[in-house]
């Protein structure tokens, strides 16, 4: 035994030994002075300074000072009062110049680079790259390490004895990470792009559409994960007149009388006054309150909280299956604060959490949603919608519902979404032997003792997600449409739908105004546009754009090119999908391509961007085939009820069913070099793909469920979600449903590279899913790789967490369906 490792041993020393003398020779080999032509210059800059920055005791901070406009692509720097031109370096002929100068290119990897970058001739200098600078190693040599895409190179020279004899050389690690350099390139997109690229957060308009507040939102290296905010009040034209500069509104709310707004900042509620700006402090000690609206012009009604003291006892009696959330003892209840005073009444009281649906402040009531029971053994938990009226205190039921979603007035009526289920199957128009999803959202008419009822969208195969009612009771609802997320208008007289031509692909949040001509805001996106805010006539349907993020940050960029691709499943039915190409696609040659999916019961939204950013990848060389499988929600009721009980049956055969078409149609992608990656349900879709075909090279599953029964018991919505797909069936009477079903009772038959990642504090799909997978692929000798990252829940939400997982699912795909190891030996060195 020792024998045989002695000599594994001393095989592995000679292995790395000749690595490192091909390091050694292909650091000679592939020297490469970077061309002159392809380099910006500027300078002198304050030519007549007595003290260089580095001659001063704040050299960091005047450096970064500048460095924004150092990188600005604008082709001149204006510079007290005096204009300065980029030029390229090889037209600089001084021998000295007074101030600091600059350098600047754009490096493009095609893979992930490393090598050695030398500034020859530049006395003092600092080194960045993409904005972020660089430690050089002796003096100024500097190891480049370099992702997949363009990164912009910027030096500031703040001494250099003879322009004549500057020289950047570039030493590449191996024959294939040279660099191609250029001045002003096409864009390539980029990670940094999609993240730190300022969105709109959140968005108000006043009653009357002559005002609104909105909120931008972006992120940069010098602030990291902390998000910077922008909130300003603007007029219906578009001018800002107020600017939230001490802090970030939130809960904003505007008068009926359109004379003031009031919102929450640092933990008071403040009134602005609209025609003036005075500001004056409503009330304090609010910690917990939210959802604050104007009950009246003298009046908020609003939401409040409390949890229940912290003990130290050493035991948790759980009460029921939701004592497994952390906040399932809070409790919510709803208020009244009179605005003169600042007195506030209680409206509801006890054990239950009360929720605030609407209000009628004309007729005094609210209406109020919540559980029947505080603590519900049931896999579809009861909701009771009743109706407070404020004067006498008193509550009536309009009904109790299993599958409600929201709730609203309409005049004397109420709209409800709900599931098809909603009593006793009203919206129902499916076969009578199939189950429904409720989770396809349904739109109801009830009256208020909720006696009568009538099912609107029946017809309707958009699933309803959210309605908001019309001064003339007619209710604007955004849907789920397939993979795109829309409004649609409906008519109450004509009961009919109408589809708001917003020319969106995912209309993120919308704000109507109150008034007889309403007019709407709406924020989006496209799948191949990035975010826009426009203002749209309700009346004429007619759209314009406020703001528009492409040119503010995607100026000069390649986005890759969008094809829809559908394909007819062996069950007869339409399967949707697009596909993302990369840029300057030659179809002379072969392309790796991925394969996304969800599976779950929600299609696959066609969002700019995302937790998982299509673009970005097929900017990285891959062709990238999204596909919606069967179940999802948006397609029509039959489409998502076979959701049910299901637990990819009808999924893995769709994506199999859609990659052998998508190879059929698009004859540049090999078949040897697929990628396939989902998420959640998608991750479990992943795992069990994995365990039916080896058409994959590599596979990725977060956050995936391997166990349904482990999933079912121990995720904190488990056994909610599984009410829907697997309802009615339970490990005691479908025992082949939650083993057979389950990726890791067939991990024999894994033939696939799978790599698992998962947040380790993730509490709706807990770790131990990729555990349990990880731990028989590991036993069984497999291909396997674990990935957590440490303190994320179900998804990856900070900047700096979600660059390393991006960079992490590339690499992976880049080692075995590229033949480049280096990027993830790079970030996970043997």
């Amino acid at each position: 035994m020792f024998n045989a490792l002695a000599a594994k041993r001393l095989q592995y020393i000679k292995k790395t030994l000749i690595l490192l003398s091909f390091c050694t020779l292909s650091s000679q080999l592939f020297a490469e002075p970077l061309d002159k032509n392809n380099i910006n210059f500027i300078g002198p800059l304050a030519a007549d300074m007595q003290h260089k920055p580095y001659q001063t005791e704040h050299r960091n901070a005047i450096v970064n000072s500048l460095l924004p406009a150092l990188q600005s692509v604008q082709s001149e720097l204006s510079l007290f009062g005096k204009n300065h031109q980029w030029q390229s370096l090889q037209k600089v002929q001084a021998l000295t110049l007074g101030g600091i100068q600059a350098l600047k290119f754009t490096a493009t990897a095609s893979r992930f680079s490393q090598g050695n970058l030398t500034l020859k001739g530049i006395d003092k200098a600092e080194l960045f790259i993409n904005g972020v600078k660089q430690k050089s190693d002796n003096n100024n040599d500097y190891k480049l390490t370099l992702t997949t895409g363009q990164h912009q190179i910027l030096i500031i020279a703040e001494q250099v004895a003879n322009w004549h004899n500057v020289e950047l050389d570039y030493v590449a690690n191996t024959k294939h990470q040279n660099l191609n350099i250029s001045k002003e390139p096409k864009n390539r997109l980029s990670a940094k792009q999609l993240f730190d690229a300022a969105t709109i957060n959140m968005i108000s308009q006043a009653p009357d559409a002559k005002q609104y507040i909105v909120t931008t939102r972006h992120y940069g290296d010098s602030t990291a994960n902390q998000a910077q905010y922008i909130t300003e009040l603007k007029n219906d034209d578009d001018k800002v007149i107020y600017r939230f500069e001490s802090g970030q509104p939130s809960n904003i709310t505007w008068s009926p009388d359109n004379k003031s707004l009031v919102y929450m900042l640092d933990g008071k509620l403040k009134q602005l006054n609209r025609k003036n700006l005075t500001l004056n402090t409503l009330a304090e000690e609010l910690t917990r309150a939210s959802g604050f609206e104007f009950y009246n012009n003298s009046s908020l009604i609003f939401s409040w909280s409390k949890s229940p003291e912290s003990n130290d006892s050493l035991t948790k009696h759980y009460k029921g299956l939701q004592d497994r959330w952390s906040y399932a003892r809070t409790t919510y209840q709803v208020y009244l604060l009179d605005n003169n005073s600042g007195f506030i009444k209680p409206l509801t009281q006890g054990p239950l959490s009360h929720s605030i649906e609407d209000f009628n402040s004309n007729k005094g009531t609210v209406l109020l949603s919540r559980n029947v029971q505080a603590m519900q053994a049931n896999t579809h938990p009861a909701t009771e919608l009743l109706e407070l009226t404020i004067a006498t205190n008193k509550t009536a039921a309009v009904g109790q519902y299993k599958n409600f979603n929201q709730a609203k007035y309409s005049n004397d009526d109420i709209y409800i979404i709900a599931g098809p289920d909603f009593k006793e199957g009203l919206g129902r128009n499916l076969p009578d032997n199939m189950l429904a999803n409720n989770y396809d959202g349904q739109l109801y008419l009830v009256n208020h003792q909720g006696e009568q009822a009538k099912a609107l969208s029946k017809q309707f195969d958009p699933s309803i997600g959210q309605v908001e009612v019309l001064t003339n009771g007619d209710a604007l609802v955004k849907v789920t449409e397939q993979d795109t997320q829309q409004l649609y208008l409906f008519d109450r007289s004509k009961n009919h739908f109408t589809k708001i031509k917003t020319h969106l692909d995912v209309v993120e949040k919308f704000s109507v105004s109150a008034n007889r001509n309403p007019s709407l805001l709406i924020t989006g996106t496209s799948a191949s546009a990035p975010q826009k805010l426009q203002r749209l006539n309700l009346n004429s349907n007619r759209v314009n754009t406020v703001w528009d993020s492409k040119p503010l940050s995607y100026a000069n960029t390649d986005i890759p090119t969008l094809e829809e691709f559908n394909f007819i499943n062996q069950q007869g039915a339409e399967i949707t999908g697009r596909v993302y190409l990369p840029n300057d696609l030659d179809k002379s040659k072969k392309y790796p391509a991925l394969v996304y999916y969800y599976g779950g019961t929600s299609p696959v939204s066609r969002s700019f961007t995302g937790r998982y950013p299509f673009n970005l990848w097929a900017a990285n060389g891959y062709v990238v085939y999204v596909v919606q499988p069967t179940g999802a929600t948006g397609f029509g009721q039959e489409f998502s009820a076979k959701h049910v009980n299901a637990w990819g049956q009808y999924t893995v055969d769709d994506i199999m069913q859609g990659t052998q078409a998508l190879l059929a149609q698009y004859s540049f992608i090999d078949k040897n070099r697929l990628g396939n990656l989902g998420a959640s349900y998608g991750g479990f879709i992943t795992m069990l793909l994995a365990t039916k075909t080896n058409m994959f090279s590599a596979s990725i599953a977060h956050a995936g469920i391997s166990n349904i029964t482990s999933y079912w018991g121990q995720g904190w919505w488990g056994y909610l979600y599984s009410g829907e797909a697997s309802k009615n069936s339970f490990p005691w009477n479908n025992n082949e449903l939650y083993s057979q079903r389950s990726p890791v009772f067939h991990a024999d038959k894994v033939t696939t590279p799978l790599l698992l990642l998962h947040g380790d504090a993730d509490t709706n799909v807990p770790v131990g899913e990729s555990h349990n997978m990880y731990t028989a692929l590991k036993l069984l000798d497999k291909d396997v790789d674990l990935i957590e990252y440490k303190g994320a829940n179900h998804q990856i939400f900070s900047r700096d967490k979600r660059f390393d997982w991006w960079s992490t699912m590339l690499a992976y795909f880049d080692k075995n369906l590229k033949d480049e190891p280096q990027w993830w030996e790079y970030l996970y060195p043997n």
